[in-house]
């Protein structure tokens, strides 16, 4: 991996968190954070005054602006986890230590900022709920600048913009990139606007429990319920004896469907989004408010926050729904390191249960993991396997 993001006679040493399950072709910038940083140290005019940096996927920018003691805006465990990491690492090349302020996607933004900077994220409802709460704490001086991959900077994108902010325009593409200026319209901005999120859906349960979801703005299928959940939760089954993991837990559904079948049972949820974890909070507390003592929500990569806590061997299941992308890149890291830390977290006897597309062939990664693995169901897309700790 290459770790050395060099530009204007500076050097920084930077990781993809966690660098030891990354890929040597991956590194931790790309060329919209470099046309951004390029704009900023070009430009003599900036205002003096608080900076907010949004979406920065592995903290290159947060490292590089961090002499501004900016705040720094992200939904994601990981993102913050590698700008701690990265800043560490680059302590020698700041002026005094590094102060970043960081926010979740769920914390209000500090007022009258005087730049923004944004990475463009790969929802489209994350930005437009990024931009509802900012026109609520820009001024008419407020410089706001985004960036990202040529592709990603669609219509809906610049719509969004010029919506809830103001007068917007692009730059020329450079390196596959570019960058939108947005002109603040105080008058726009004082309007009055609800936002559309959370959105709410509802889903009965196979025993006819009715459940109400509530889904954050970056939540996986945030709109219904995703076709791979739905085979699952047709086949799996919860004991009140169980101590049971809903990995990469979204809006919480796999879980929420344990505590229906099994009202006893203990189920921790653990995302490294920060409102997937607030939408299966919110969903217990409204589907299940007498049982929220039974369950824990953990911010982590996959599950090495448990694991770090010395609860190896804790746990009867492990509900998996895998991810196969990690920002705007298709990677197998992240499904491979969850069935490791599985193995890990469960006693002897216990099982992870994954639903996953059939041309993902996890099947063979399982086998070569705990031994063997059992098919308990699958339609023409979608397989649920079953790997017991040996």
């Amino acid at each position: 991996m290459n770790t050395q993001f060099s530009l204007f006679d500076r050097t920084l040493s930077l990781i993809r968190y966690p660098a030891r399950h990354q890929h040597k072709s991956l590194q931790a910038w790309d060329s919209a954070d470099e046309l951004l940083i390029t704009e900023i140290q070009q430009d003599a005019t900036q205002p003096e005054g608080q900076c907010i940096i949004f979406n920065d996927d592995f903290g290159a920018l947060g490292c590089w602006f961090a002499d501004e003691r900016p705040f720094w805006v992200s939904d994601s465990w990981i993102a913050q986890r590698s700008l701690l990491e990265n800043l560490e690492a680059n302590t020698a090349q700041y002026n005094q230590p590094p102060a970043v302020h960081y926010l979740t996607s769920m914390d209000p933004l500090p007022q009258a900022p005087a730049m923004v900077l944004i990475k463009i994220p790969r929802t489209l409802a994350l930005l437009e709920h990024q931009l509802i709460a900012l026109r609520q704490v820009v001024t008419a001086n407020t410089r706001i600048i985004a960036a990202g991959k040529v592709k990603s900077i669609t219509r809906s994108v610049l719509a969004l913009f010029e919506r809830y902010i103001g007068p917007t325009q692009t730059s020329l593409a450079v390196k596959k990139s570019r960058l939108i200026f947005t002109t603040v319209n105080s008058e726009l901005c004082a309007r009055p606007v609800t936002s559309p999120y959370p959105t709410t859906w509802s889903y009965t349960h196979q025993d006819g429990t009715h459940l109400s979801l509530t889904n954050h703005a970056n939540v996986f299928s945030r709109q219904s319920l995703d076709i791979g959940a739905r085979l699952m939760l047709g086949h799996m089954q919860a004991d009140n004896s169980d101590r049971l993991i809903d990995l990469g837990c979204g809006n919480g559904i796999l879980g929420l469907s344990a505590l229906a079948q099994a009202p006893q049972c203990q189920v921790t949820f653990v995302d490294e989004s920060f409102m997937a974890l607030a939408s299966a909070r919110e969903n217990v507390q409204t589907n299940f408010p007498e049982r929220l003592p039974q369950c824990e929500f953990v911010a982590s990569n996959c599950l090495e926050t448990l694991l770090s806590d010395k609860r190896s061997g804790e746990f009867t299941k492990v509900l998996c729904n895998p991810p196969f992308h990690q920002q705007n890149t298709i990677t197998d890291h992240i499904a491979w390191q969850m069935f490791h830390d599985a193995r890990e977290a469960l006693g002897k006897g216990g099982h992870l249960i994954v639903v996953a597309n059939r041309h993902l062939d996890y099947h063979h990664k399982l086998k070569r993991l705990f031994g063997g693995v059992k098919l308990l169901a699958s339609d023409k897309k979608f397989v649920i396997l079953s790997a017991a700790k040996r």
